[in-house]
């Protein structure tokens, strides 16, 4: 359905209603957002405001049908009463919500258009989503739904005797990443980074529904980095869905296809296109799948009926990771499985980093750390610290962790396909990642200047004051 609230006919016509009839409504806009800009900001918008479904459910209920029809006028006169219906029932909880308020004028304007009367009959129900078992979305939406009637049908007084106003299945799925790339570099689920020895085997994520597995090598005679060769993934037997399949990557061997040589599992489903990083003909695919992006190079594994998205890369001589899991699905293990880095990060005594800091030796120094004093095998020139960081700078404009973790690979090594890795892992990470405002981490004291605040609300406050004459012209 896409993103509710801003697309699709009518929609685009909602939140901007006719600037001739109604100056008002807009001005009286800007001017919210002027002052909210004046006050530096204020309470965030209730999450239980449901303006946005309001929205999407009427643009279903339109969208499809033309408008040189028979009948077309009523059915949408139904679908607008439908519509500010659910406002009305949402109302208290968007209080402030701007995009309420917009749509709520949207709604008048357009009952004034199409001569819809207020009283009448309403559309009987949303559009029915498709209910597909096999997929995450799907499923955690129909419960959702249905944990959402429940709750009305059962009262306050119910919800109260169980002690919570909302059962487990009316929250909205949240998601979880963890990365791993480098010598090697991890980024647990709780944005912890780290740089670890961990040779040999460890497991990154192990509960009741995915196991992902490591193997770490030394880098360099001498030196206590390691970088990953090999990588195993096992998605477990999910009943009347798929059954185990495991997928495995070696150095040199980066496979578009399960151990047992088969591509995909389980049957089609068309609610599959709604897996956020999925192949735009994913409705055609099955509940777990491989897309295989760049031969030997990039491999992304879909897990449609548990809601993960794993990325595999060789880079050089050494393999990259990075995970996207629901919550609930990574909170599923026994305390037999709490040794998962990407959940608890790596034991102390496996760090090299200092509290997440990497010791690097300032751009002028030629000094290398202690532990970064071995030489990597294969003819590989050894860097000094301007070069690392030129290098690393030409593929990472952001001086964040990724830079940092390059410059460290790069004087560790000296292998440049780590400055690659280093940009991937970034990417990935952003391609995943739930959560914009945590994208970036920076070492200590590397932190770019925060802008001040008095200048920044000023700017933002002589924007609104230009927008507000051009409105009043």
């Amino acid at each position: 359905m896409g993103r509710a609230g801003c697309c699709g006919r009518g929609a685009e016509r909602l939140l901007s209603p006719r600037l001739k009839h109604r100056p008002p409504p807009l001005l009286l806009l800007i001017l919210a957002l002027c002052l909210h800009a004046h006050l530096g900001g204020g309470q965030p918008p209730s999450t239980h405001c449901r303006i946005q479904k309001c929205t999407g459910d009427f643009v279903s209920l339109t969208i499809h049908r033309p408008s040189a029809l028979d009948g077309f006028d009523v059915e949408y006169c139904m679908a607008l009463r439908s519509y500010s219906a659910c406002t009305q029932r949402t109302a208290k909880a968007c209080r402030g919500n701007l995009v309420f308020h917009s749509a709520v004028l949207g709604i008048s304007d357009l009952m004034s258009q199409r001569n819809c009367s207020r009283d009448g009959p309403t559309s009987a129900t949303s559009p029915e989503e498709t209910h597909e078992p096999c997929n995450y979305h799907s499923r955690t939406q129909h419960a959702h739904a249905h944990g959402h009637a429940h709750g009305h049908a059962h009262g306050h007084g119910h919800a109260h005797a169980h002690g919570q106003g909302h059962s487990h299945s009316q929250a909205v799925p949240g998601y979880l990443f963890c990365g791993l790339f480098g010598d090697p570099h991890l980024r647990t689920f709780k944005d912890s980074f780290q740089t670890c020895k961990v040779e040999g085997a460890w497991p990154l994520i192990d509960n009741d529904y995915l196991s992902v597995q490591v193997t770490n090598v030394p880098v360099a005679t001498g030196s206590s980095a390691t970088a990953t060769n090999k990588i195993t993934v096992i998605f477990k037997p999910y009943q009347g869905c798929t059954e185990q399949k495991v997928y495995q990557a070696v150095t040199d061997e980066l496979p578009a296809a399960f151990m047992d040589g088969s591509l995909s599992s389980g049957e089609p489903g068309a609610a599959a296109a709604a897996d956020p990083g999925a192949d735009p003909d994913a409705a055609k695919l099955r509940a777990l799948w491989i897309s295989e992006r760049s031969p030997g190079r990039h491999v992304e594994l879909h897990a449609g009926y548990i809601g993960v998205t794993v990325i595999v890369r060789q880079l050089g001589r050494y393999l990259t990771m990075a995970v996207r899991i629901p919550e609930e699905m990574a909170a599923a293990y026994d305390a037999s499985q709490d040794l998962q880095l990407c959940l608890n990060g790596c034991p102390t005594a496996e760090r090299i980093d200092r509290g997440g800091h990497l010791a690097l030796p300032p751009p002028s120094g030629p000094a290398r750390p202690r532990h970064q004093t071995a030489r990597r095998g294969g003819g590989a020139r050894a860097l000094d610290a301007r070069e690392a960081r030129e290098r690393c700078g030409e593929e990472l404009e952001e001086r964040d962790i990724y830079y940092h973790s390059c410059v460290f690979d790069l004087l560790t090594t000296g292998d440049t396909n780590f400055t690659a890795a280093a940009f991937s892992a970034q990417k990935d990470m952003e391609s995943l990642h739930p959560h914009r405002d945590r994208w970036r981490i920076y070492p200590r004291g590397h932190a770019p200047p925060a802008a001040p605040q008095p200048i920044a609300r000023l700017a933002l406050l002589l924007l609104c004051w230009a927008l507000c004459s051009v409105a009043l012209v």
